[in-house]
């Protein structure tokens, strides 16, 4: 529990635990926003960015971010089949469904956006906008390349300190804008302490669903899961460096959807912080869906 959030368990279908920060619960009217992370990342990602918009001057609001199952403070799953997007939308569903939520502003970091997009395919009643943080309906080899050469592989940091310098070696050259504390920042969600050690953040099994996966295979085509997010206003954050969400897959997303605005993000690859100015941008975002709503 925190002074900021509140510690929500519910049980997945399954009966695994599952692990979301509720940021003011209590909050009515305005529309909520549900923030969805990355393959390997965690509810802490997006902490500034809830804090911003649950204690919005404009129009505070409720705020939930999820723990998918073997991230963060979710309960591991005993088979590593299980993470997939599949399995983790059905989680959503039900954490959404015990949280009474209805309709939402989703905010999905790369796994997250296409967890986001697969929810408007089966439930597309619960999204009113939409925004996707360096994901679309093409990604890039490279970037799945370099995604697979380092989950669940890094080397374990003894101090924060280390952790930062593990981070700086394997990213440094596509975030040449990150401060300190952003590395900092980084390095405290990727690991966390545990019996006076840190540990990956996440279940290393992870690792074995991207090494099923044929790097020679043509890529699936995410297109028509794309396409069930026209209705809805989009914002799609790419960082300028980004290996897995190319400049060009944006200009073909714009072509394809009435109601789409774009940030590229200087000096951040895959994927941008959402802190400083794109936590204003996107409560700007959340405010102008609501409007037209």
């Amino acid at each position: 529990m925190s002074d900021t959030y509140r510690d929500l368990f519910v049980s997945a279908a399954d009966g695994l635990r599952l692990y979301t920060r509720d940021y003011n619960p209590g909050t009515a009217g305005a529309l909520p926003v549900v923030c969805l992370s990355g393959l390997t990342r965690s509810s802490e990602d997006f902490h500034e960015l809830a804090l911003a918009l649950s204690r919005g001057s404009s129009r505070p609001r409720r705020v939930l971010s999820l723990d998918y199952r073997g991230r963060g403070r979710s309960d591991w799953d005993g088979n590593w089949r299980n993470y997939d997007v599949k399995t983790e939308l059905n989680d959503v569903l039900q954490v959404l469904t015990a949280a009474g939520i209805e309709k939402a502003v989703f905010v999905g970091t790369s796994r997250g956006g296409l967890i986001t997009m697969a929810l408007s395919a089966v439930r597309p009643t619960m999204i009113a906008g939409a925004v996707l943080n360096d994901i679309g309906p093409v990604l890039e080899a490279r970037g799945i390349a370099r995604i697979r050469g380092y989950v669940g592989k890094l080397p374990t940091p003894r101090t924060l300190d280390e952790a930062v310098q593990i981070l700086q070696q394997a990213s440094a050259a596509e975030f040449p804008a990150f401060t300190d504390e952003q590395w900092r920042a980084l390095a405290r969600v990727t690991w966390r302490e545990a019996h006076g050690q840190l540990v990956l953040n996440y279940d290393p099994n992870l690792m074995k669903t991207l090494e099923v996966v044929d790097p020679e295979a043509p890529l699936s085509d995410l297109w028509p899961l794309f396409e069930g997010l026209k209705p809805f206003p989009l914002l799609v954050i790419r960082g300028e460096h980004s290996d897995l969400l190319s400049a060009g897959t944006v200009q073909a997303m714009q072509k394809n959807h009435p109601r789409f605005r774009a940030i590229t993000v200087p000096g951040q690859g895959h994927a941008p912080a959402l802190d400083g100015d794109l936590t204003q941008a996107i409560e700007q975002f959340i405010l102008s869906v609501e409007a037209s709503a």
